[in-house]
């Protein structure tokens, strides 16, 4: 039978994962999660066509890898930028497709230092521009940028400061006049104030966020919360009401705890911590073009990528891979909260994540 064409992209996709999965796993002949043979953090893939094209930071630089069927843990890595300036810590670089053209955004600097900036190409992994700053509002400590398109207009959404100390890491979002400009004020749209994303801190953390869109269309933007240092770091959601304003804090529901984690503690209620994995966070929706009007349907998993440390491993950064995971929508799933403008519960689509 012939699958339609994102079916059959996703059914190449989960097959390629898996066999590198099954090459990379350590511990032959037991139960676990599909780790691939990448250790590093902060995955972020895309799929175009059939070649599936991820994008990590390599100390000093940023180095693309893309494959179809072979595995993206056995593609070469090809260095697309390097640090030639001298900006700092290079950390999570994020790879968009807009307008043909693909970008890479990531966070460089050192200390308070860190702010987002951006290359761009007409091909996925060679011909890169020379960095720009971008130029966000405030212009604050930030990091985990990444651009998405949501009712034809362009957003860019990072972590960062509100001030100029290590306080907390809140969610932001702006508006973008084009893919390198962002126009208008920074608007937060989460904080880590809830007790299960403040199991771990100083500072406390939101982070990471990826945007994706439920069958009903309404936007959600899954992030990272608490220490990333941490067992602790887990996935959570966000929300927007129908016809909501996502500039508007209060127009943001937030999921009553971590949807994939490994602390039995954090979940929300209804959902299960991991059985292979410790701390499993930053991940990347594996979308057509990494565009959210190609996320998927209700019905069946799809595939993700997520960074984690293997059950029974000391939990450190060092240990760290990317993992292949599968999510699904939830329905009837209600978000609550209280004293906060506006109703005190939503009900829609959630996700749950699968290792």
């Amino acid at each position: 039978m012939k699958l339609p064409r994102h079916l059959s992209g996703i059914a190449a996709f989960a097959l390629s994962v898996l066999l590198a999965a099954a090459m990379c796993l350590v511990s032959a002949g037991t139960a676990r999660a599909d780790r691939t043979g990448m250790q590093a953090a902060d995955p972020s893939v895309l799929r175009v066509g059939g070649t599936y094209i991820s994008v990590q930071s390599t100390g000093g630089g940023i180095a693309v890898q893309a494959s179809s069927t072979a595995g993206l843990a056995s593609a070469p890595a090809r260095q697309v930028w390097s640090d030639a300036r001298g900006l700092g810590e290079v950390w999570a670089p994020e790879i968009v497709r807009d307008g043909g053209r693909y970008y890479i955004y990531f966070s460089a600097g050192r200390g308070a230092a860190h702010r987002m900036y951006v290359i761009d190409s007409a091909a996925p992994d060679s011909g890169y521009t020379g960095e720009s700053k971008l130029a966000l509002a405030d212009d604050k400590w930030a990091i985990d940028g990444t651009l998405f398109t949501f009712n034809g207009q362009r957003w860019f959404v990072w972590s960062g400061w509100a001030g100029d100390t290590n306080v907390e890491q809140n969610l932001y979002i702006s508006r973008m006049s084009g893919p390198r400009t962002p126009t208008g004020a920074r608007y937060v749209i989460s904080q880590p104030r809830e007790s299960w994303e403040r199991v771990v801190g100083n500072p406390f953390i939101n982070e990471a966020p990826e945007a994706i869109k439920d069958p009903n269309g309404q936007l959600h933007i899954v992030y990272s919360a608490n220490g990333s240092w941490s067992d602790q770091y887990c996935l959570a959601d966000l929300r927007l009401r129908a016809g909501g304003d996502p500039t508007y804090v209060w127009d943001w529901y937030k999921s009553n705890g971590c949807l994939f984690g490994s602390s039995r503690a954090t979940m929300m209620s209804g959902w299960d911590p991991t059985l292979y994995v410790d701390g499993p966070g930053h991940h990347s929706f594996v979308l057509l073009d990494g565009d959210i009007g190609t996320s998927p349907p209700a019905g069946p998993r799809f595939p993700l990528m997520f960074h984690a440390v293997a059950k029974g491993t000391p939990y450190s950064w060092a240990n760290r891979y990317w993992y292949t995971g599968t999510f699904t929508w939830w329905g009837g799933t209600t978000y609550s909260r209280a004293n906060v403008p506006g109703s005190n519960t939503s009900t829609g689509w959630s996700l749950k994540f699968f290792e």
